[in-house]
């Protein structure tokens, strides 16, 4: 294959899995984000005491966490054309990612949330603020650099997912990988598609650490 032509379709490869990525991410972080965040705070005693509901909620995302994603693209296909209007292309794909995303980022927000010291709640709520206040103020604020690295390693996953949907016909880096370096044996287009997916995990892990440290109070204060 010729370099510009390669280079073209790496290209317009490129731009179609950053579209996947980034609103797979930005639909599966604004969903998963206050369910990581109620999932953290709602057992017998707490914030959000709601331990009946805690449960549901938990069981719901553990069993969507625990279905192959592969699995997933297949099962939902009368769900995503009914969304997207077709079940194949880089639109389409963007519906079993953000389906994957949304328990993949409550489960690594909840982590996150757990982390932060219980004792600034309590003194949050001697002071009078409300659960609003205690949300926004203390556990988001305190938990950034574990939720930038949550997000971080969200993205990096969501990257390889859609590689995976290249199987299906979900465009991108996978799908001209599948297509060009392994149904017409083109080893050097193969090749191409690796390296730029590993340049693009490193890229946003960078990006992600720097973020984390950036957040980290311990770092400021020493």
């Amino acid at each position: 294959m010729a370099p510009d032509m390669l280079i073209s379709l790496l290209w317009k490869a490129l731009v179609q899995t950053l579209q996947m990525v980034a609103i797979a991410g930005a639909i599966g972080t604004l969903v998963g984000l206050p369910i990581g965040v109620f999932l953290a705070n709602s057992a017998k005693g707490e914030l959000f005491a709601a331990p009946m509901t805690n449960r549901i909620v938990g069981l719901i995302v553990n069993a969507a966490r625990s279905t192959p994603f592969i699995i997933l693209v297949v099962a939902i296909i009368p769900f995503t054309r009914l969304v997207a209007g077709t079940s194949i292309g880089t639109n389409a794909a963007i519906v079993p990612l953000t389906i994957a995303t949304i328990p993949f980022v409550a489960r690594l927000i909840e982590a996150a949330i757990r982390e932060v010291d219980r004792g600034l709640i309590e003194a949050a709520r001697a002071m009078g603020a409300t659960r609003w206040q205690i949300v926004t103020k203390v556990l988001i604020a305190e938990a950034k650099p574990g939720i930038t690295l949550a997000l971080t390693l969200t993205l990096v996953s969501l990257i390889g997912y859609s590689a995976m949907v290249g199987a299906v016909g979900g465009g991108g880096l996978g799908d001209l990988g599948i297509r060009y370096g392994y149904q017409r044996f083109m080893p050097e287009v193969m090749a191409a598609v690796v390296i730029v997916l590993i340049v693009l995990v490193q890229v946003v892990q960078s990006a992600g650490d720097v973020l984390a440290r950036r957040f980290d109070k311990r770092n400021r204060n020493s």
